[in-house]
């Protein structure tokens, strides 16, 4: 009865590469193995002992062939990341941004990263000196004077002169 069962029990046995699950895990191997690889977490070779991620700039390459993205440094995408929050939801000056950005009170970023994060910022600082305006005549009851002083104070806003005289020609329009 024993010999029985253990033949029985050996015809009914597949070979291993005969069942399904065999082939599933292969082919996701493969997969896997020839699955093109992502530029973006690649270590930075210009830095030496740092092993510093980077990504691409820009996030469309048309014809990888004949055209690669420069890479920018984490710190450089971070900053940029928190330049953008701040111009456009909180509609700081150019000045406030960058200040924020390296001050030891703020981001702590490094000069390089909050410049490169200045030249790279879209914002309408025009836009933003109105916003400000705005809030301090409809939150604050501030005067035009008063208004105008703390859009291009250093101890205010840090607007520049011609986002101050934009902010106040449409604060009433």
């Amino acid at each position: 009865m024993n010999s029985e069962k253990q033949e029985k029990t050996q015809r009914n046995k597949k070979e291993f590469y005969k069942k399904w699950w065999f082939w599933a895990i292969a082919i996701l191997v493969l997969i896997i193995a020839f699955s093109p690889k992502s530029s973006e977490t690649q270590p930075n070779s210009n830095t030496g002992a740092e092993s510093e991620k980077v990504v691409e700039d820009e996030a469309t390459v048309i014809e990888p062939e004949k055209y690669t993205a420069p890479k920018v440094s984490a710190e450089n995408v971070s900053a940029l990341a928190k330049a953008t929050m701040y111009a456009n939801t909180m509609d700081m000056s150019r000045d406030s941004v960058h200040e924020q950005l390296v001050s030891e009170y703020g981001e702590k970023f490094k000069p390089a990263a909050a410049n490169y994060a200045m030249e790279h910022v879209k914002a309408d600082w025009k836009k933003n000196a109105l916003a400000k305006a705005k809030m301090y005549q409809n939150e604050m009851d501030m005067s035009p004077a008063a208004i105008r002083d703390q859009l291009v104070s250093e101890y205010g806003e840090k607007f520049t002169e011609s986002e101050a005289n934009y902010a106040m020609e449409n604060l009433n329009s």
